[in-house]
């Protein structure tokens, strides 16, 4: 049985810390950055256990220049320290803008109000690797169920983005799909996260099909949400013939081969969402392999114009 994702977060990465690499200038108002495609290499785990190197050469090859981590344990990047990956990626001409680590409520100390150390060392690694955006793609289930509670953690997201931004990073929350699924007190939790981050701190990475089956739609939250964006999974969605990703009737495909109208949402995105980081993230594969799947899908985004 393929494994989830949400499964896969859950039993991996568990930490993140910082160290100083970028100017806090990068995200300053006004300050227009490029826009960056990537890939998720979530998209290719499976090749990426089996031999990273090879499998990061093999996404040089096709003409990605960004990558995004799924897998940071023990303070080692699939095995790797900080510094060993980083040198890694220069090697192959790589830069990886953001990578998955999730913050938990284990990760905030109430009584010294203060990060742990497993947190601050997360930090400091992420930046030795090169990141600008340290991305969180979870939220504590008991978090889902106390509006109070929620609103209090909110508060140590945006001092994780402080945090971050010590060392010229900023933090970033993934969406999944409970965010649009539940509601507390009549909002859905994704708004209350939106309401209760600072922009400035805290950078929204909006995955475009994890919260389809969910109900959500990326083209209707922009137009609530205008500029609130930074990042974003590129996925596309189909029905799925057994249960999908994260027990969804949909799972994800080929950009242009599903359901999602992807290209206006990424154009929309670019011009209006605020969005500079466009990132392929592909988890099913309909009969090919990760790396075929991943291949199209760059010559799918290059032949839009990214």
């Amino acid at each position: 049985m393929q494994l989830s994702r949400r499964k896969f977060l859950v039993n991996g990465s568990l930490s993140l810390a910082g160290t100083m690499l970028f100017s806090n200038n990068i995200f300053a108002a006004g300050n227009a950055a490029p826009v960056n495609l990537g890939i998720q290499l979530y998209s290719v785990r499976d090749d990426m256990k089996k031999d990273p190197l090879a499998t990061l050469k093999q996404i040089a090859e096709m003409g990605y220049k960004n990558v995004e981590h799924a897998n940071y344990v023990d303070r080692k990047f699939y095995g790797y320290s900080a510094t060993e990956f980083r040198k890694i990626l220069d090697g192959l001409g790589l830069k990886m803008p953001s990578g998955h680590t999730q913050l938990l409520s284990k990760h905030w100390d109430k009584a010294a109000s203060s990060f742990t150390d497993e947190w601050k060392q997360t930090v400091e690694d992420a930046a030795i690797a090169g990141q600008r955006y340290v991305v969180s793609p979870w939220l504590d289930e008991a978090l889902r169920k106390d509006y109070d509670a929620l609103v209090g953690f909110l508060d140590v997201f945006n001092k994780s983005g402080e945090l971050c931004k010590k060392s010229g990073m900023k933090f970033g929350y993934h969406n999944h799909d409970f965010e649009f699924k539940y509601s507390l007190n009549d909002k859905k939790i994704y708004d209350i996260i939106l309401e209760h981050t600072d922009p400035a701190l805290v950078a929204q990475q909006m995955d475009i099909g994890n919260m389809y089956g969910a109900g959500g739609r990326a083209l209707e939250i922009l137009k609530k949400h205008p500029g609130r964006f930074e990042s974003m999974h590129v996925k596309d969605e189909i029905k799925a013939k057994d249960k999908g990703e994260m027990d969804s009737p949909y799972e994800s495909s080929v950009l242009g081969k599903g359901i999602l109208p992807v290209k206006e949402i990424v154009d929309l995105f670019k011009k209006s969402g605020g969005t500079t980081e466009f990132i392929v993230e592909q988890e099913s594969y309909q009969g090919k392999t990760p790396l075929e799947s991943v291949k199209e899908d760059y010559n799918i985004m290059k032949g839009w114009g990214y």
